[in-house]
This record gives C-alpha cells, sequence and structure tokens, in this order.
C-alpha cells in the first residue's frame, strides 16, 4: 500500500501531538511560530550581469486556517518587507483545502498578504489547495499579478527576465514548453511541486522557485523529513544539470499543526552568476 505524505503526518499527529509530550509538544506550542528568514545566494546558469545580485522574495504555503492565524501570516510579510526584495514570488497554498470551511480564509489570507510590495512587482501562482477562481481574485484585488499558466517579462536593468507560472495540476513538459515559447530573457520557473524539476531540466529552465514540501514539516533525528521523500528537493537549494531549484520550508502547516525540525520561513534570495564566489 502506497504511504502518501498526508497518511505520514496523520500517524505523526496520532502519536506525536495526540500524546503532547517531548518534540510534539514543542513542534505545537512553539516551532511553527518560530519563523526564519532564510537568505540564500542562487547560482543560476546563463545570468546575464544585468540580473547579478536581484533579490527575490518567496512566501508560499501560507495555509491560512484555524491554525495559522492572521499574525502568523502578517509577521511573515513584515519580515520579508524588512529585507527589501527587488521582487516577491507568492509560491501557492493560501488556505487548507477541507471540509468546506477554508472558503472564509480566502479573503483574510489575501488581506494579509496585501502589504507586501517590491519595485519589480508582486507575481502569485496556484497550488493544491486552491481553487481556481476565488484565491486568484481575492489575490489580485490585493495588488499579486497571478500566473495561471501564463509567462509575464520583467525588464530589470534593461534585461529581459521571464516568468513562467504554473498551477499545481499543469505538469506535461509540452504544456510548460508551450507557456515558455517565445521567452527570449532568463527563464524562471515558478511550480508550486518541486517534482517539475525533471520538466524544468528537459527544457533547460535555468531557476525553478517551489515549496509544497513544508520542508517535511516535521524532520526526524537520522530518519529525516518522511513526508517529503518524494521529492527531489525536500528545502533549500538543488541542482540538476543546469537547472537550479530552491524550495521553501513555507509560513504555514498542513494536516497537523506542528513543526518539528523545521521551523517555518520566508526566503530572499540573491541571483548570482555560476562564476561568481561571493556569498549574501
Amino acid at each position: 500500500m502506497r504511504v502518501t505524505r498526508r497518511a505520514v503526518l496523520k500517524g505523526l499527529a496520532a502519536t506525536g501531538v495526540g500524546a503532547v509530550t517531548g518534540g510534539a509538544a514543542y513542534g505545537y506550542l512553539y516551532e511553527r511560530h518560530a519563523l526564519d528568514v532564510t537568505r540564500a545566494a542562487v547560482a543560476v546558469a546563463g545570468l546575464p550581469p544585468a540580473l547579478d545580485g536581484l533579490k527575490v522574495g518567496l512566501i508560499t504555503d501560507v495555509h491560512r486556517s484555524h491554525w495559522v492565524s492572521h499574525e502568523d501570516v502578517t509577521h511573515a510579510v513584515a519580515r520579508l518587507m524588512v529585507e527589501r526584495p527587488d521582487l516577491i514570488v507568492l509560491g501557492g497554498d493560501y488556505v487548507t483545502w477541507g471540509g468546506g470551511d477554508n472558503h472564509e480564509f480566502v479573503q483574510p489570507s489575501a488581506e494579509a498578504l496585501r502589504p507586501l510590495e517590491a519595485r519589480y512587482g508582486v507575481f502569485g501562482i496556484l497550488g493544491n489547495h486552491d481553487d481556481d477562481h476565488d484565491m486568484p481574485a481575492a489575490l489580485t484585488r490585493n495588488g499579486v499579478a497571478m500566473l495561471k499558466d501564463a509567462r509575464t517579462r520583467v525588464i530589470v536593468r534593461g534585461e529581459p527576465l521571464d516568468l513562467v507560472g504554473i498551477r499545481y495540476w499543469t505538469r506535461r513538459g509540452a504544456d510548460i514548453a508551450a507557456l515558455m515559447r517565445g521567452a527570449t530573457g532568463t527563464v524562471v520557473l515558478l511550480a508550486h511541486d518541486p517534482r517539475r524539476l525533471a520538466e524544468a531540466t528537459a527544457l533547460n529552465v535555468p531557476l525553478v522557485l517551489s515549496g509544497h514540501t513544508h520542508g517535511g514539516q516535521v524532520v526526524l533525528p537520522l530518519v529525516g523529513a518522511i513526508a517529503a521523500q518524494k521529492f527531489p528537493v525536500v528545502a533549500g537549494i538543488g541542482r540538476r544539470d543546469k537547472t537550479t531549484m530552491f524550495v521553501s520550508r513555507g509560513v504555514g502547516t498542513v494536516y497537523v499543526p506542528v513543526r518539528v525540525n523545521c521551523p517555518p520561513e520566508v526566503a530572499v534570495l540573491t541571483l548570482i552568476s555560476e562564476a561568481a564566489t561571493r556569498t549574501v
């Protein structure tokens, strides 16, 4: 029988959070609110000099719900704005799907993200917990340029940067290739699911930004992130051929309101050329 991420997290809930002991209690009471700001230099193949040093802010997997409060989200927004990124990406899963009460959090989630602003814009994609209409409409009303299987171009210091945003459900390489057709600048694929690394590599996409994994959410000593083992990159920077991927641990939690050895984060990524050796 196939073991799913949901089953693993619910099993951990039954054995860990249910008992409210040790690391599980710490993960529920403290760690799920202990937001990190992750600053990373990300090497990008073929990056032109004009884009070297561009700061990209990434917030993903907000999962606004009864368990993820307005304050959790606004705190993440405030921490990112202090970093003054040049461009901001929202990686999907703004609410948690299930039951039917998720709809009440669509507008509050979008409103909590409204203070985000950057010189070159704020762009969003959809995750597997987002509907295809109400959530993107709410985000659009609050200043986010939504990329639903779409490409847009940003001009940075005279250099084109092409952002290709796909929905979680868009998986075929041919469909992604069609969105890239005509792109002449550096391409960044915004894909909620890190498993799109395979398609990006085949298409020679130099950079992919993702979320979805929550970094595993529960990372056990010696064992690691059980719930995220199927992903090519669980958290942080990964590389396949000439494609670099960054996967954020995200802000919220899903299925189980706990994080263990895996605090939430917002990320600030400084793009650098492959030849660069400096650090942020």
